[in-house]
Order: C-alpha cells, then sequence, then structure tokens
C-alpha cells in the first residue's frame, strides 16, 4: 500500500515501514497512521523553522518572544505519540508479544 501522497520523503518511509511492519490494513488503523506521519510532518517543519530562527523571536514593537511555532511543535508531538498509542504499537524492538509486529524487523525500529 503506498503512502499519502502529500507526505515528505521521510514521512513516506516511516509511513511503509510501520504500515507494512504491524500490517495495518483497517480502515481506522490506516486513518489513525495518517494522523501520525502528518503529524511528525508538521514536528519537522515546525523544528526547521525553529532552528532557522531560534527559539525566539521579535515582535512588531521588537520585542523577543518565544516562537510561535514552538507551540506547534508541541502540538505537533502530542498529536503523533497519541495516534501511534492508539494504534497500540510496541515500538520496542525485540519483544515479543501484543502488538509486536511479526516481520524480519523484530521490532521498530527507532527514528531520530
Amino acid at each position: 500500500m503506498d503512502a499519502p501522497e502529500h507526505l515528505s520523503e521521510d514521512a513516506k518511509r516511516w509511513w511503509l515501514e510501520i504500515q507494512e511492519g504491524y500490517a495495518i490494513s483497517d480502515p481506522g488503523g490506516l486513518l489513525l497512521l495518517q494522523v501520525a506521519i502528518e503529524a511528525y510532518d508538521r514536528l519537522l517543519q515546525a523544528q526547521q523553522a525553529i532552528e532557522a530562527d531560534g527559539p525566539q523571536v521579535e515582535d512588531r514593537f521588537g520585542q523577543r518572544k518565544a516562537h510561535p511555532l514552538l507551540a506547534v511543535e508541541r502540538d505537533s508531538r502530542g498529536q503523533m505519540l497519541a495516534a501511534l498509542r492508539a494504534l497500540n504499537l510496541d515500538m520496542e524492538p525485540g519483544q515479543p508479544g501484543p502488538g509486536c509486529p511479526p516481520n524480519r524487523y523484530g521490532g521498530m525500529k527507532k527514528h531520530g
């Protein structure tokens, strides 16, 4: 199954790895996976902008304030983790039992 076209290349790779590794094929699972990976994409976009601009920016009055995308970064991370939890995925490699994918990886690879 192909990853949604609007995702970044990094997000598409992660979507495919999770979808194939955990054999997610039901509509609800695919929707949760899409929500998780879209939040991951938004998280990366926010992090890139914060990295470029710094964690503080000047407002129109010349006052320093927290970068507005810090909230987007925090919220996107929370949305991604909530969707992954809702999928009930075991993110630790090599742990047999419920939630562990029956594939060649023996568990999920950690992304970082």
